[in-house]
This record gives C-alpha cells, structure tokens and sequence, in this order.
C-alpha cells in the first residue's frame, strides 16, 4: 500500500464530520497548542474553561490540560479507539454549555442570543459523536484490511 492509498483508508475511517473534528484535534495537538504554550506572552493569554476565561499565568497553568485533550482526541479518532464513545460526546456537550455560558457571563461574550446560537452550532456535533457509537466499535486495522482486500 503506498502513501496515498494509506492515507485514503485512514480517511474513509470516519465519516466527513468526525474527520473535521479529527483535523482540528491534530491542528490544535501539533500547531496551536505549542504556539499557545511556547511562544504566546503570558499577558495575552486566554483559556476558557467551562465557559470562564481564565488570564495570563492562570491559562498558562491549564494549557497543557487543553493540549493533552486535544491530544488524546487526535489519536482517538486516528484509532477510532473505542474509549472515545461517549467522552468525545461528553467533550463536546461541555463545549456546547460552555459557549451558553462563556457569551452570558463575560465581558467579550455576545449575550443571550449568541450563546443560543453557538451552543446550537456546537450541539449538531454533540448529538452526531453520541449516535456514532458504532463507529468506535470497529477496530481501525479491521477496516483497513477490509479496504485493501476491496481492492
């Protein structure tokens, strides 16, 4: 199997949806988050935590907390790792609060209106990583060998 095929059955793993969530998981693992940790200046750091905005040294104390999230959630989907179902669910559901609750009590945050907007673009996700149980039931190597001897 040379590269391309490779990287297509990796890629047919996953319906298109869960591999936009897994590349923004691999985005945030290998460019984003070192940026964030190694290069952002402290007075300019943000992290939002259960829709609180935490600043300066205090997100810089919890990035590594964000890295390894988004870490462990870029190799779950590489694996499709059956761990991932329900927390990668229950992940989003958090985020899907968070935004409610991050544009109701900050300052930057939009208000009432725009948190019902954001936490309902962020509960289609939700509820697609609760119905893909099936997904993580399927071992990755079982659907790659499935794909070559389709060939």
């Amino acid at each position: 199997m040379n590269l391309l095929e490779a990287f297509k059955a990796q890629w047919s793993l996953r319906p298109w949806w869960m591999n936009l969530i897994f590349g923004f998981c691999l985005y945030m693992t290998f460019i984003y988050m070192p940026f964030d940790l190694f290069w952002k200046p402290v007075a300019e750091d943000e992290e939002i935590w259960f829709g609180f905005t935490l600043r300066g040294w205090w997100a810089k104390a919890t990035e590594p907390l964000h890295w390894l999230i988004y870490g462990a959630g870029a190799y779950g989907f590489w694996k499709m790792s059956r761990w991932m179902w329900p927390w990668a669910a229950v992940y989003a559901a958090q985020v899907t609060v968070a935004m409610l609750v991050f544009n109701l009590v900050d300052p930057e945050g939009g208000g009432l209106v725009a948190g019902l907007i954001a936490g309902a673009i962020f509960l289609l996700p939700t509820v697609a990583l609760w119905r893909a149980r099936g997904r993580f039931q399927v071992s990755r190597d079982a659907v790659i060998a499935r794909e070559v001897a389709d060939e």
